[in-house]
């Protein structure tokens, strides 16, 4: 039996926790500082608001002023389940309290700039936590296509865990298999983590296709024929993510695999990204359908667009990705998403 900390009380870091606590071990979800109220609310039901289930009960939620104490007991494995501009504040709090070399599991999908170039979170986290005095950590990226309620509700599930030391991926991926949890690893860590947080972008776009199918007919027409368009923007996006996997050097096999199109596709059919692109695919602007239509919603592509949109300009032809580049300036500029279907590859 392992000891397993998850820093982070929202639905991907409770939905984790049922492999963990299939597997028999002590898992405590700890929330950050943002989530006190919400911890004493679970607590007192066991009852996830967004995944709607019981939480198993050999799972303990804890409050943030809990985490040196817990992290200073013997601990097998962290898991970093934050929203992906929250990964600086887990860095800096994990260095606060981190005195042993304790692998760290990040399921937060994302991707950062840092001096001008592209940084993946795995990465990234790495840096900010040697910054801080914690010189040798081992760090594993978690992607491909999971649902939170779906992991809660047990279905089978495959992901990707990657780690340049492939045995090290493989050590954690026994750790928390189960027969529902399927767990495939790799030494693509750039490869994985690129594809899990551009997928996000990608999403939004064919979560639009009913509204981008035909301008010209009924909304019924449209609700009822629009997967002609969701497979061409479907076939387009995976072109694109080869294109800018490989650009950061990650594998098109990646791209190709769980971490890529098996990711694209569970998004892509429901979730926050797409259930945004529907929005846009309506003709509202990003801010119009973020305020009155998911105010209290993180959308993942939306954020990612605002963090490398400007990168992605200058370091790109535009003209290969007509998708990416149609996003970025919906996101950004606040324009109509408008598609250039006669760039497409």
């Amino acid at each position: 039996m392992a000891n397993i900390v998850i820093l982070g009380a929202g639905s991907m870091g409770t939905a984790f926790s049922f492999p963990c606590s299939d597997k028999t071990h002590s898992v405590n979800i700890i929330g950050t500082h943002l989530e006190n109220n919400f911890i004493d609310k679970i607590n007192s039901k066991r009852i996830h608001p967004s995944l709607g289930c019981l939480v198993p009960k050999n799972v303990k939620f804890l409050k943030f002023n809990k985490l040196d104490e817990e992290i200073n007991k013997k601990v097998d494995l962290i898991v970093i389940a934050v929203i992906s501009r929250g990964i600086e504040w887990a860095s800096t709090e994990l260095s606060k309290v981190l005195k042993n070399k304790i692998p760290i599991l990040i399921l937060t999908k994302g991707l950062a700039i840092n001096n001008n170039n592209y940084e993946v979170l795995a990465h990234k986290m790495k840096r900010l936590l040697k910054k801080n005095g914690i010189k040798e950590t081992n760090i594993i990226a978690a992607g491909g296509p999971c649902l939170a309620k779906g992991l809660a509700n047990r279905v089978h599930t495959s992901v990707v865990f990657a780690n340049s030391d492939i045995e090290i991926a493989n050590q954690i991926a026994r750790l928390v298999s189960t027969d529902y949890y399927h767990v495939f690893t790799s030494d693509d860590v750039v490869g994985v983590e690129t594809c899990a947080a551009i997928k996000n972008i990608f999403s939004m776009v064919i979560g639009a296709s009913e509204g981008l199918c035909n301008s010209n007919v009924s909304k019924e027409i449209r609700k009822n024929n629009y997967l002609n368009t969701a497979a061409a923007l479907l076939q387009q996006s995976i072109h694109e993510m080869i294109i800018f996997t490989e650009k950061l050097k990650g594998r098109k096999e990646t791209a190709m695999g769980l971490a890529g199109i098996g990711d694209l596709y569970v998004s892509a059919d429901g979730g926050r990204n797409s259930k945004m692109g529907q929005y846009l695919g309506q003709g509202m602007t990003f801010q119009e359908a973020k305020k009155i239509k998911m105010a209290n919603d993180t959308v993942e592509g939306a954020d990612l667009a605002l963090e490398i949109g400007s990168r992605v300009k200058n370091d790109f032809d535009i003209e290969k990705l007509p998708l990416m580049v149609s996003v970025i300036d919906t996101i950004c500029d606040e324009k109509p998403l408008t598609i250039e279907w006669n760039n497409f590859k």
